[in-house]
């Protein structure tokens, strides 16, 4: 038998003859040879499941897991910034920066924003800079605060040190005279 065979028959024609039993023979080999690779699949599937177990454990601890099939433009604002940090910490940061997260909040969703946060205190061993101005919020979550007057730091310390600081009492309320 032969397999594929082109040549010139006495007419001067090119002739192809194909054996159909050989070629079928060259298909099943070339899926077993596509078959023996697949061995190398499982790996990158595990990585992969691997990888949306974490993703489905941060939404968890973010009570965003009902939403998990939901696009993210689709989710209720607050809900939005819960999956923003969420997102931020799936890449397993030495710090994480919020930068004005509550802007643009009712106080509910502030409220469980600061929820949020004092979650990712508690559950992730990581620092976190807020740049905020919503001072319930950073008196309410933040252990040590700077305060800023046109880009000089004003005061450091706790948050009752902050509240009672004349310098931050005079720059943000006025002084009384």
């Amino acid at each position: 038998m032969s397999d594929l065979v082109l040549g010139i028959n006495e007419d001067g024609l090119a002739n192809l003859s194909i054996d159909i039993l050989d070629y079928v023979d060259r298909i099943m080999e070339l899926f077993e040879n596509i078959d023996s690779k697949m061995d190398l699949l499982p790996n990158y599937y595990k990585g992969e499941e691997a990888i949306e177990e974490m993703a489905l454990s941060l939404l968890r601890v973010f009570d965003l897991d009902q939403y998990a099939q939901v696009k993210a433009n689709n989710l209720p604002y607050g809900k939005q910034r819960k999956l923003e940090i969420a997102r931020a910490l799936a890449t397993s940061p030495k710090l994480l920066l919020l930068d004005e997260p509550a802007a643009g909040m009712n106080p509910t969703e502030t409220a469980e924003l600061m929820e949020t946060i004092k979650i990712v205190r508690e559950k992730f061993s990581i620092a976190i800079l807020l740049i905020e101005h919503d001072m319930k919020l950073v008196m309410g979550i933040c252990e040590k605060i700077a305060v800023l007057n046109f880009g000089t730091v004003l005061a450091f310390g706790t948050p009752d040190e902050i509240k009672n600081n004349p310098d931050v009492i005079a720059a943000y309320l006025g002084d009384e005279e």
